[in-house]
């Protein structure tokens, strides 16, 4: 049998809401960042895209919640960049991206989180946790799983 951490890939809103305290708390996103940094997960991937919609976002939040940059680097730094793999689309893959984009009628900023789906797919991603699963539809025709943190957390239960 795999380990539960086998080809899992981790978006951006499964890694902010698991290494910052937001608001509503998430600790299915906790759970599962907490399993990662104790080695119970393995090495999961994550794009580097999503590094940089960490860094963007952590510090562009609400005042209450923004990171400074020093401190949003750090936690990129130490929380991702340390234990996961970090991946891109390969240079000979990128201009398929806009058939695919084109075939499947993506306008706008969807474009984004198609580029994710599809360094995920290329990367051999099983299982993708986003907590914007239909941002991720594309993945299904494939095969990849796409579940939220709290759907994937009783997996981490059931695998202590």
């Amino acid at each position: 049998m795999a380990a539960v951490g086998a080809g899992l890939f981790l978006d951006t809103s499964v890694l902010l809401a698991g290494v910052m305290e937001l608001q509503p708390p998430n600790p299915h996103a906790h759970a599962i960042m907490a399993a990662i940094a104790a080695g119970r997960l393995g090495r999961p991937a994550t794009a580097f895209h999503c590094c940089l919609e960490f860094y963007s976002v952590a510090t562009r939040l609400p005042v209450e919640y923004r990171l400074a940059p020093r401190d949003a680097e750090r936690l990129l730094r130490e929380e991702v960049l340390a234990r996961f793999d970090v991946v891109g689309l390969a240079g000979p893959a990128q201009p398929g991206l806009f058939t695919l984009a084109a075939a499947d009628g993506v306008v706008g900023g969807r474009i984004c989180d198609l580029h994710i789906a599809e360094v995920a797919r290329s990367h051999g991603a099983a299982t993708v946790l986003t907590q914007n699963r239909r941002h991720f539809a594309s993945l299904l025709r494939y095969g990849v799983t796409v579940l939220t943190a709290e759907e994937f957390a009783p997996r981490l239960r059931r695998r202590g």
